[in-house]
């Protein structure tokens, strides 16, 4: 696959990446915080109407997950995408301080 593919291959996976976690992030904090409030108000968690821990809670929780998610998924996609340049064998590098030192004797 030629490298601008590739490029294209691992942006589009990148969006599709962001909008689906963009898009659990607005189900959580605005279908389920906002307009299933009412049902959600029914059910008691640790004593307070659900509808209310998730607006005000259950929204940042969700998205500090989504942040996990997002590294872990982006570190997957990252190894997949990576360019394939052979490894770089730092023993036979001439390092700077391993150099002859030569004042032009």
């Amino acid at each position: 696959m030629p490298k601008s593919d590739r490029r294209q291959a691992y942006w589009r996976a990148n969006l599709k990446l962001i909008f689906s976690l963009l898009g659990v992030w607005a189900f959580v904090s605005l279908v389920c915080g906002i307009l299933f409030v009412e049902v959600l108000n029914q059910v008691q968690f640790f004593g307070l109407p659900l509808g209310f821990w998730v607006a005000q809670q259950g929204s940042i929780l969700t998205f500090v997950g989504l942040i996990f998610i997002y590294a872990f998924q982006m570190d997957k996609l990252d190894q997949r995408y990576r360019d394939r340049a052979p490894a770089i064998n730092p023993s036979t590098m001439d390092a700077p301080n391993n150099r002859e030192k030569n004042y032009g004797s």
